[in-house]
């Protein structure tokens, strides 16, 4: 009796939190933000159900091609990309993926049944994992198609393949929070979160690598990944529908068996860091009372000639914070591990004659300074992120609003101006120095792009701003409208710049270029100049906003 009154409590638990997950929804539309933020997610909600759809029709055509050639162990071959989607991905696009953090259900009476269950339903309405799913659901109507008779095994073992993606997933999120917990590990994991981004660049060369290699040799390394990836999940999920294709259902319920296995591991895994934060688990990174005297002298801020105190103050805080930032060193390498790609990978000249910095090596630095501006996105487009509750020193403080957000745009247009001197200094190795007209149209058109970005960038900082949580993981750390405005912006700009540069090949005048980008680069400084003097205005006007958000627990 007292099992199905905790079953019925769990359900009540449950349709209550769906209660107010719909509630927050409905109120939110009332506002004209959350509006907005309902036409960007639909708008994304579209890119991944075409993703999952047009993935779903290869899978499942794939998978009915296998079975009907009689090759089902090359099933593998389709199990491990919807592994790698349904787990990279996450980590990969967190703009457009906004988890909410379940941590805040702890305050409430809420049973430790009822939050894994919680956990698990956000984790299953994610854009990534609808996908996933769709992907997984192609494989088995490929595989139905194909042998009808074989449809009931290869629905369980695609459950179980989808429960272990879905546990894995979560286990991923939980214990990634745990280790950003703690400045150190959190810088530890920016470093190989950046190597993760670095190795993805490599996939080519490699891939070119191993296809000039004998065909010996390459299957000598095959021969040692084969058995090695038929022991892990996706591996053993196509070897238990193969084996019954034979049918050899004992290897087949042996492989199922493994396959759960590696389940409950990661289940375990999970429950044992979920539970802890349901235990109250508070990691702090409140150093310890040290017995060394304090150095108490007084230090002087920076100084910047030309600009008020306020406003070098702010400046100065914003680069020690881009310093110890993952993110900032994520964008400084970037650009030059990109152009050495380009240079010595896929678009070697030496290797492909028909590639196009190949053919236009003059290309070289505008495409590299277009790409520098592309990664300051993350930085521009949420100014206040960062600060998040600091927000109400702002507001106290005698300082404009304008000085502030200058003095933010100002630290920008620094890491701009030093990223594009590297990355001058690394087109002349990679390529040979880049043309006088050339230099000065692509600085003409940083002119004309960086002041654009700017603008809009600190619009959206005052109306949709997003608080930075550097401990959390597989949420966004901008709202779906910036992403989607700044993704616009972005194609607009780049637009601009592409057709200015095709009309300087086209006339063989670099200079009718830098023309063109000089007249809009007035433009945009004005409209710049503008949004700026109206800052005071519009943090006043989005006040409410600004602190409910960037304060939020």
């Amino acid at each position: 009796m007292s099992e199905a009154d905790s079953t019925v409590h769990t359900r009540g638990q449950l349709a209550a939190i769906a209660w107010l997950r719909w509630r927050l929804f409905v109120n939110k539309l009332r506002t004209t933000r959350g509006k907005l933020e309902l036409v960007s997610r639909i708008v994304a909600s579209s890119v991944f159900a075409i993703i999952g759809l047009g993935g779903a029709f290869g899978m499942g055509a794939a998978a009915f091609f296998f079975i009907s050639e009689g090759k089902p162990e090359m099933l593998a071959l389709l199990l491990w990309p919807v592994f790698f989607f349904w787990q990279v991905v996450p980590i990969m696009a967190t703009a457009f993926t906004n988890n909410p953090d379940s941590s805040d259900l702890l305050r409430f009476p809420l049973t430790y049944r009822s939050y894994f269950l919680v956990r698990l339903a956000y984790g299953a309405f994610d854009p990534v994992t609808a996908a996933g799913s769709l992907w997984s659901f192609g494989i088995l109507v490929g595989v139905g198609f194909a042998k009808p008779a074989l449809l009931p095994w290869a629905l369980l073992v695609m459950l179980v393949f989808a429960v272990f993606n879905l546990l894995f997933m979560q286990m991923i999120f939980a214990w990634v929070e745990r280790w950003l917990a703690r400045r150190r590990t959190r810088e530890l994991m920016g470093i190989l979160f950046i190597l993760l981004m670095l190795s993805f660049q490599m996939i080519g060369p490699l891939t070119r690598h191993f296809e000039k290699r004998a065909r010996p040799e390459v299957q000598r390394y095959f021969e040692i990944v084969a058995p090695v990836q038929g022991n892990l999940p996706p591996g053993l999920a196509a070897h238990a529908i193969a084996q019954a294709v034979v049918p050899r259902f004992p290897a087949a319920f042996g492989s199922l068996a493994l396959l759960c296995a590696f389940v409950l591991v990661i289940g375990y895994c999970l429950h044992m860091r979920l539970r802890a934060q349901y235990r109250g688990e508070n990691l702090s990174e409140v150093a310890a009372a040290s017995a060394l005297p304090k150095d108490r002298s007084l230090r002087l801020g920076w100084n910047l000639p030309g600009f008020a105190s306020p406003v070098a103050a702010v400046f100065e805080k914003e680069v020690r914070y881009l310093l110890r930032s993952g993110p900032m060193l994520l964008t400084v390498v970037m650009p030059i591990f990109v152009l050495v790609i380009f240079r010595f990978g896929a678009m070697n000249p030496g290797r492909h004659s028909g590639a196009f910095l190949a053919r236009t090596p003059d290309m070289a630095f505008p495409a590299a300074v277009g790409y520098t501006l592309l990664m300051l996105t993350n930085l521009a487009y949420n100014n206040f992120g960062g600060d998040a509750g600091g927000i109400q020193f702002f507001y106290a403080s005698p300082v404009s609003f304008r000085e502030i957000v200058l003095a933010k745009n100002l630290t920008h247009a620094g890491v701009l101006a030093l990223e594009t001197v590297v990355v001058w200094i690394a087109v002349v190795y990679l390529y040979g120095r880049p043309a006088l007209d050339v230099t000065i149209a692509s600085l003409a058109g940083l002119l004309f792009a960086a002041p654009v970005n700017f603008s809009a960038g600190n619009l959206l900082s005052i109306c949709s701003p997003k608080k930075i949580d550097y401990s959390s993981f597989g949420r966004q750390r901008a709202s779906q409208t910036t992403v989607l405005i700044s993704l616009g912006v972005q194609i607009f700009v780049v637009g601009v710049g592409v057709g200015a540069f095709w009309m300087a090949r086209y006339y063989g005048n670099f200079w009718l270029a830098t023309l063109l980008l000089l007249a809009l680069a007035g433009i945009s400084l004005s409209a710049y100049r503008m949004i700026l003097n109206r800052m005071d205005r519009l943090a006043q006007a989005r006040r409410d906003t600004l602190v409910a958000e960037l304060c939020r627990a």
